[in-house]
């Protein structure tokens, strides 16, 4: 039977992260350059939340999909496999 590896669910939250975070990050700055009324803005409008909170999610969701990534699991484990002082069969 083949050795199975598993992807870890932080990758894909990670990506989930990402691409949410783009998005916000996107509306935040179309919001930038085209802003509503005056009359139609939130009350802390002028402190763009949407384009702090799209960067951050860009910036926690690539953290979780460079940490987590498959290939870095795999050698991960490899590499605690062989560790010195360990009987192998």
């Amino acid at each position: 039977m083949p050795h199975e590896e598993q992807v870890p669910i932080w990758y894909f939250i990670g990506g989930i992260l990402a691409v949410y975070g783009v998005l916000i990050l996107g509306s935040g700055l179309y919001e930038l350059a085209s802003p509503p009324p005056p009359e139609a803005r939130v009350a802390l409008y002028d402190l763009h939340a949407d384009i702090w909170w799209g960067a951050l999610m860009i910036v926690f969701g690539s953290f979780y999909c460079i940490r987590f990534r498959p290939s870095r699991v795999v050698a991960e484990s490899t590499s605690q496999a062989e560790t010195p002082g360990t009987a192998q069969p």
